[in-house]
């Protein structure tokens, strides 16, 4: 074990204080969920259930969501079991009550990496097998886990160039957590390569895929889907699909674009961080007079030009009502991109710009069968929103998202497969 590990265990026996303090100012901030942050020490409602238990871990929203398909194949494969699914944050709270888990499915938040809370959460719920989704390493809890005897699988994950310069620096660490698992179920080759040059070992990593390209469509409610629907009628509608500040500048420019082709047109602008609804607003208003903001409760009209959908858990509902997407958190230096398969999967063509580190083997996909097109500016995302809104010019990319989401459907049997095995 490095010493960099040995410093960092020590030090989890006395941040107690430190978690308790940062507690509180989130929930001063609302970031914390009042009813549920008693979990994350280790106190819960439920008692653990008779028979297998499988824990699944996520970091948030859209990786918990990529994880539920998984969660319902295990739970019919194996009648007697039950899952624990935890999160580190309180969005996934509410997106996972939207989406609805399944019976024998319970949603705890994940424990504060101090060994006296996950001592008593592994004291509770002594899981069987646990499988941590993507990247979301707290080294107290899995040094903690594995020394029980508990199997650890790592599901779902890549290695971005970025994320492994920056894990590199850690070394001995990252190396040391590494080691903990079991597998290693990833999703390309080049995180085959990288996470064995960290110091995992090379015969236990499986290149699986993308597991988000096997997860069902995010739900929205169908009365609201019908009732938007019937306001949008047939005008030309795009959406901007999770947004950073820094890329909302050049949405409105593309909108003012398409606005002077397509004088009816509407662009649903859902930011990836709903904090950051009002300068979305502020800088729509600059350049159109008819704005609206779901936040406040206000409707979008026959004739609203830019529409402010900055709220949680609604992308589902987004994505169904725009025949074309731009994915955001992909127009800018130094960006990861957002999943595809979200907006593929309800019939949504479509564009992203050209930083999508983190989801490069889920666009590749895409790219190859031609369901998703890359833009690289302003202007380059407005005419491919004007050329889209021919619905033959649709069809084609559609035709390869479906061919694109079945020949991946093999992912979720295959991690499936490697954490029912450890239940043997």
């Amino acid at each position: 074990m490095s010493p960099l590990t040995r410093l960092y265990l020590l030090f989890s026996w006395v941040s107690g204080p430190l978690w308790r303090l940062s507690h509180r100012r989130r929930l001063a901030r609302g970031k914390e969920h009042p009813e549920r942050l008693r979990e994350k020490y280790g106190e819960y409602k439920h008692d653990r259930p008779e028979g297998p238990l499988i824990w699944f871990h996520a970091l948030s929203v859209g990786e918990s969501l990529a994880l539920v398909p998984l969660i319902e194949l295990a739970l019919t494969a194996r009648p007697g079991a039950h899952v624990v699914l935890t999160t580190s944050t309180a969005t996934s709270i509410a997106a996972l009550e939207r989406v609805g888990l399944p019976d024998r499915c319970f949603h705890i938040l994940m424990p504060i990496d101090t060994p006296q809370a996950v001592g008593r959460f592994l004291d509770h719920w002594r899981p069987d097998v646990a499988g941590f989704a993507e990247l979301d390493f707290w080294p107290r809890l899995m040094v903690d886990t594995q020394a029980r005897g508990i199997p650890m699988v790592l599901i779902n994950s890549r290695m971005p160039e970025g994320n492994f310069k920056r894990r590199q620096k850690l070394g001995g660490l990252t190396r040391d957590v590494l080691r903990l698992f079991e597998r290693l179920l990833v999703q390309d080759e080049a995180s085959r390569e990288r996470f064995a040059d960290l110091g995992a070992d090379l015969d236990r990593i499986e290149v699986v895929g993308a597991l988000k390209s096997a997860a069902r469509p995010l739900p929205a409610d169908a009365k609201e889907v019908e009732r938007l629907q019937g306001v949008i009628a047939s005008r030309p509608t795009w959406l901007a699909a999770a947004t950073i500040g820094s890329e909302h500048p050049a949405m409105i420019a593309a909108h003012v674009r398409i606005a002077k082709a397509l004088p009816d047109a509407l662009m649903i602008l859902a930011p990836r961080n709903v904090s950051d609804g009002d300068e979305a607003e502020s800088l729509a208003r600059g350049q159109f007079d008819r704005v609206a903001r779901r936040s406040r409760g206000e409707d979008f009209g026959a004739d609203t030009q830019v529409y402010v959908a900055d709220t949680i858990g609604e992308m589902g509902l987004w994505y169904r009502l725009a025949p074309v997407s731009f994915l955001g958190h992909s127009l800018g230096e130094g960006l990861e991109g957002k999943n595809p398969y979200e907006a593929a999967a309800l019939g949504s063509v479509v564009l992203h710009g050209p930083e999508v580190s983190y989801f490069s083997e889920s666009y590749a996909g895409l790219t190859a069968e031609g369901a998703a097109r890359e833009v690289c500016d302003s202007e380059g995302l407005a005419d491919a929103v004007i050329d889209l809104q021919d619905p033959a010019r649709r069809q084609p990319m559609r035709d390869g998202a479906e061919r694109a989401i079945a020949a991946r459907r093999g992912v979720l049997d295959a991690t499936w497969r490697v954490v029912d095995g450890y239940l043997d």
